[in-house]
């Protein structure tokens, strides 16, 4: 990896991924050989059958702070097609961590700003410290949240999502968690007890269900309740508890024995 970012494994047999975000001089920002190591190492993550869990953590003050200034200001010069072109890398990025089927879970030890609520609002699970802050501050740039706008407004709800893309306004980890962007905020002291415990409630899970568990959520938020849609739901759970898997997680749960992920 470059120093940009780094990627250890953890946990039993290497089943859980930390990812972070090594630029805490700069704050964490985004420049292109971020964007780029970002998508690939989600992108090759999310092909590990054998990955649980997946931390999103960063180094230094603050989780993410946005875009770098200097590759703002080299993108100043940029023709249409080339603001394009790099507004289109970011989206990758963005998608390759949303849709990674491996569950995501953001280690936010400080402030978000901007492209950082976007990388926030892909993950699954989210964890703060009560001293971070978050603001979508583009609109004081004169730019908008348009790339990570449809991750934040799902996390963030629409309304709140109007006040605060339009204001610039800076929001206290409390408020983030109350409209649903964050959902836990501890003190910086128990930040990795939190993170642990969850990822061990994961890694407690079946591997195969809980991809599936994100998956389903995915797929029926917003949709409506139709004929299709049940069909579909009762697909999912018919292939599940007739998988491998769910038929030895079933048995064990009778037996009162531990299945073989819990031993792996």
């Amino acid at each position: 990896m470059t120093p940009h970012l780094t990627l250890t494994r953890h946990g039993p047999a290497g089943h859980i991924a930390r990812v972070t975000l090594n630029r805490p001089e700069v704050r964490n920002v985004f420049n292109e050989v971020l964007i780029d190591q970002l998508t690939h190492t989600f992108t090759t993550l999310g092909q590990d059958d054998t990955l649980r869990a997946i931390v999103l953590a960063a180094e230094g003050k603050a989780f993410c702070a946005g875009a770098d200034l200097n590759w703002m200001k080299a993108m100043a010069g940029y023709s249409w097609e080339e603001n394009h072109a790099d507004a289109t890398r970011l989206a990758d990025m963005l998608w390759a961590i949303y849709s990674c089927p491996v569950p995501v879970i953001a280690r936010v030890q400080g402030d978000v700003y901007a492209g950082g609520v976007g990388l926030v609002a892909c993950a699954d699970v989210v964890v703060a410290v009560d001293t971070a802050g978050f603001c979508l501050s583009e609109a004081k740039l004169g730019l908008l949240p348009a790339t990570i706008g449809p991750y934040v407004v799902k996390a963030l709800g629409e309304q709140a999502s109007r006040r605060y893309f339009v204001t610039a306004e800076r929001f206290a980890a409390d408020e983030a968690k109350r409209l649903g962007l964050v959902h836990e905020v501890v003190t910086t002291d128990a930040l990795d007890a939190k993170v642990d415990e969850l990822t061990t409630a994961i890694a407690a899970n079946g591997p195969a269900a809980a991809r599936a568990c994100k998956q389903l959520v995915k797929d029926v938020a917003d949709r409506p309740i139709t004929a299709e849609l049940r069909n579909d739901t009762a697909r999912r759970i018919a292939d599940i508890r007739a998988s491998a898997e769910g038929r030895e997680g079933v048995q064990s749960f009778l037996s009162k024995s531990k299945p073989s992920w819990l031993a792996s």
